[in-house]
């Protein structure tokens, strides 16, 4: 009978030692510091659409269309002076404007890695720091004056005047 009893006084002790062991072992887990964010520490900043008009000769040629993504210090947003968006609005249409040589309208004479490693060193130089890590094109796009005059002209008529007059149907 007391070899039962010193083996259930046994089974308790090491319940409990291996219970708050392992208690221990897990708020010891808690209260490290929590892994860095995706892509070790880097946050993602997206804008709204931003439309920059094409000017050519004095004349608006089209506009050109651009949503983006960027990779930013997660440590070094908190820092700036001024919002992120604000500042990188901006600096979108100070390189689009400083940068004559881009062709929006020709899809060959486009260079998207030029223009995205352009726009990120642009960013970073006019913060004094890496800020920008990647920048990322989630769309762009160029519309000629043309396009829009179009695309206006179908909306005021409506889709079943558009269909009416379309060739090959008659109206009866």
């Amino acid at each position: 009978m007391i070899k039962f009893v010193f083996a259930a006084l046994w089974i308790c002790a090491v319940t409990v030692g291996t219970m708050l062991y392992s208690f221990q072992f897990s708020q010891a887990k808690n209260s490290a510091e929590p892994p860095p964010a995706f892509f070790g520490g880097l946050d993602y900043v997206s804008t709204d659409v931003i439309s920059v008009p094409v000017i050519k000769a004095g004349a608006v040629e089209g506009y050109f269309l651009t949503r983006l993504s960027y990779s930013v210090d997660s440590k070094k947003v908190p820092a700036l002076s001024i919002p992120v968006q604000t500042m990188l609005v901006d600096e979108i249409y100070s390189h689009l404007y400083a940068n004559p040589a881009i062709d929006y309208a020709s899809n060959e004479a486009f260079d998207v890695v030029a223009f995205r490693d352009g726009l990120r060193d642009s960013i970073n130089q006019r913060v004094g720091e890496k800020l920008i890590h990647e920048v990322f094109i989630e769309q762009a796009d160029y519309l000629s004056k043309a396009e829009i005059r179009d695309k206006t002209a179908r909306s005021r008529l409506g889709p079943a005047e558009t269909a009416g007059s379309a060739p090959g149907k008659s109206a009866h």
